[in-house]
Parts: C-alpha cells; structure tokens; sequence
C-alpha cells in the first residue's frame, strides 16, 4: 500500500493511493470463504459451496467491496494521521485514465481530489466593539400586548354594530363583473377579522354594520393581496386565492366581538398565580418585564448577527471554490447549475463562519458540553410546549422528553451547533468592547 499527497496550490490537492495484491488478496479470500458458508445454492448443502464456486459466480463483486472498503479505510486514516484539514469530502478522480482487469491481479491506483481547509488568523479584542441594545417596551407596544392577554381571558358577546376589532361573520358570494352574485361561483361563509383589513376606506365601510346588512368587497383590497388570509375566509387552496379578482357579496349574519377581562383580582390571579399580582400597577410592571423579556432575545439575535457580519468581513479567508462547487453538485444530485450560482455565496459566508468559530473555539479552549446541549434541548422544548398550554409540564417528564428528542441523530447535531454558536458568542462579548444603549421597542425594530 502506497499513498501520496500532491499539493496544487495551499486550498487544493491530489491524494494518489496505490494498493497491490497483497494489500487484498487476503481480505478477498476470507470475504469468499465467508460467502461459502452461509451460501445456499442449488445442488449444494447449506455451507458446503465450494469457494471456488463462489469466486467464480461472486469473485469480481467481492473484489470491489474490498477495495472500496480498503480505499476508504486508507483515507480516512491517512487524513486524520497527517492532521490535513478539508473541506467537504475527497473526490474521487474518474477519469484518471486507469482501466483495471478486476481479477484479483491487479495493481490499481486511484486519485482523490482534496479541498484543504484554508488557515483562519482571527483575534478578538476590545478594540471590536458592538452596540448592545437595551429594549424597553414603548406605550403603544405595551398597551397592544395588554389588550391581547385582556382579550385571551375576555368573554364573546355580539353586539348590534360593528366596531374596530370586531369579527363579521358573513355570507360572502362572488360577483359578476356587472355587480350580479356569480352563478357556480365561490360561495362560503366565513369571519372576516377587522382587525385584519389593512384598507383604511373599506374598514370604515365595515365598520357600523349590524346583522343582513350587506356590502360589496374587494378582497384583494381589503387584505393586500394576502391569499393566506384571503384563502382561509373563502375556504380554498392559497393558489387560487393568490389570482382571484373577484369583488363579493358579504351579506352579515352576526357581530362578534371579544371583550376584554376586566382588571381584577380574579383575572390577575388567572394569569400569575394566586396574590402574586394585586393591583394594575403590579399587572402592568409584570406584563412590561415579560415582554421586555421576549425583546432581550431580538436584541441578543441582532447582536449576534452584528458581530457575525463585522467579524466576517474582517477576516480574509480564501475558499477552494471550485473545489466545493464541484462536491457540492457531486453530492446534491438535483442541485442545477442555476440553483448553485443562487445559493454559493450564502453557502461559503456559512462556511468561513464555522471555520472562524473551530479557531475561536481551539485557541480558546471553549468546551461544549452534553449537560449544555442537553439543557439547550429541554429549553426549546419547554418553550414549544408552553406554546399549547401554560401549565409547565413536570421536570421528570420534561427532561425524558429530552433525552428521547436527542436520540435523533439530527435533533442531536441541530442542538450541538446551536450551542457551539452561543459558546462563541458569549466568548466574543467577553473580550470585546459593548456599548450598552436604551432603545424604545418600535425605534429598534425599524433598524431590522
């Protein structure tokens, strides 16, 4: 067994890897003499087939097992004992002009192309600096998000007429171009939210109508052109939604209208736990922290991304990208070449982040650990649970739940990268300089 490793320049490489009889010749024989016994062929017992007989029906399939096996063992242990670091996987060079017999005398020799992993020179320092942004919750944020949880524990009533928030829920058949209700045409009844209609004139128009009143809408209009909504009010596919140019009939059968939980103890109680909360001050100082909460996770996200984009930029770090290009098309057989000229640039700015994230973490001695990935998992978890009920769920039953979620090869690895990523961040934001600075919620989001 030889093997041998030609550099093209510092991002490419042939590895060239020689294999001769005696480096198979035995693995061959005892893969026949396997095959033998476990053989069942007509006119023999059951592990009585001559191995001659194998080598001759199965000799040439067994061959190409070994040496595959061979090949890839050969590789991978060359890779890892000479510490050469690649990008992607070795490409096998098919048309390296060898034409091999495949009748256990041959000397074969195959070649793989290599994309070498380029050196990273990164030091973080507190001459990087980064605005940490301190969200507070504006009036009309807060207000907003009172007037939803008031409502969650409110009570249905229907009212005469129509007001702002409300819900019609209406008769709605489409129209003829001459204004006639369209005969075989859509005809459902369904809600429509007010609160949903982004056309100013036509929410006036909706707004003061009481039961059998009828109007004529413009969906298209009223919604922005939004087929989800526009699908779910008439009851059919987002696609035909997305093209309908028809005006309706709403003909109104009810008012619906959710009104909101009255400020008392009872309601405090609901929501936070007994005597937790006891007046509106307290009531309000609680929803304020929560949603400032919910806000802390926007500003971590675009501090995180602030410091992906200033550090990316600043690093120069040369990819082998035709190299990749080709693995990437050799791995993703439905990729086209439209697709891989789209999506490249995305793929190599993911790339040059870990590679600077592996530096980080190596120079550094960053640890990631199982209790970590683990307590990543049952957070999102939690979270996704809460989102159905807001009761938690007991901590032995949660943490099962983890365990088997983590079982996933996938979950698992999914976790694992999250957490390596939050590593590097925090590792970041202790070296670098961060500027704290208060910023009203509806002012941040307008930076997004």
């Amino acid at each position: 067994m030889n093997i041998t490793q030609e550099k093209i320049d510092d991002l490419n490489a042939v590895v060239k890897i020689k294999i001769a009889p005696e480096d198979y010749t035995a693995k061959v024989d005892n893969s026949i003499k396997e095959q033998a016994k476990k053989a069942n062929l007509p006119g023999f017992r059951k592990g009585m087939v001559p191995a001659a007989h194998i080598k001759k029906m199965y000799g040439k399939s067994i061959l190409v097992e070994a040496i595959n096996t061979l090949l890839s063992e050969t590789l991978n242990n060359y890779l890892t004992e000479n510490k050469v670091e690649i990008l992607g996987q070795p490409l096998p060079v098919l048309d390296n002009g060898k034409d091999f017999k495949w009748d256990n005398t041959d000397e074969f020799e195959f070649d793989y192309e290599l994309g070498l992993a380029p050196a990273v020179d990164i030091d973080i320092t507190s001459k990087n600096k980064f605005t940490e942004y301190q969200v507070k919750a504006d009036e009309e944020t807060l207000a907003s998000r009172i007037k939803n949880i008031r409502r969650s524990y409110g009570k249905m009533t229907n009212p005469e007429v129509s007001a702002d928030d409300d819900v019609l829920y209406a008769d709605l058949a489409q129209l003829s171009p001459d204004g006639s209700v369209f005969e075989g045409g859509i005809a459902h009844t369904g809600s429509i939210r007010l609160d949903q209609v982004e056309d100013k004139k036509i929410l006036k128009t909706l707004i003061g109508l009481k039961k059998d009143d009828v109007v004529e809408l413009d969906l298209q209009q009223a919604f922005n052109n939004n087929e989800t909504i526009i699908a779910k009010l008439l009851g059919i596919e987002e696609e035909e939604g997305k093209d309908l140019k028809s005006k309706f009939q709403v003909t109104v059968k009810n008012v619906n209208r959710l009104e909101e939980a009255d400020l008392n103890q009872e309601f405090f109680d609901k929501i936070f736990g007994e005597g937790v909360v006891t007046d509106e001050a307290g009531f309000t100082a609680k929803i304020t922290e929560e949603v400032e909460g919910m806000f802390k996770q926007d500003a971590d996200r675009k501090l995180q991304n602030d410091m992906y984009i200033n550090i990316l930029d600043s690093v120069n770090i040369v990819l082998p990208d035709a190299f990749l290009k080709k693995w990437l098309k050799a791995t993703n057989e439905k990729l086209t070449d439209e697709e891989l000229a789209e999506g490249y640039e995305d793929f190599a700015k993911n790339l040059k982040w870990t590679l600077i994230e592996n530096k980080l973490i190596k120079d550094n001695n960053i640890e990631i650990k199982y209790e970590d990935v683990f307590a990543t998992a049952k957070s999102r978890l939690d979270a996704q649970f809460r989102m159905y009920s807001p009761t938690p769920m007991p901590e032995d039953q949660l943490a099962q739940y983890t365990a088997t979620f983590l079982q996933e090869k996938d979950n698992a690895n999914r976790i694992f990268e999250e957490v390596k990523a939050l590593k590097v961040f925090d590792y970041i934001k202790t070296v670098a300089t961060l500027e704290q600075k208060d910023i009203a919620y509806n002012k941040f989001i307008e930076m997004k």
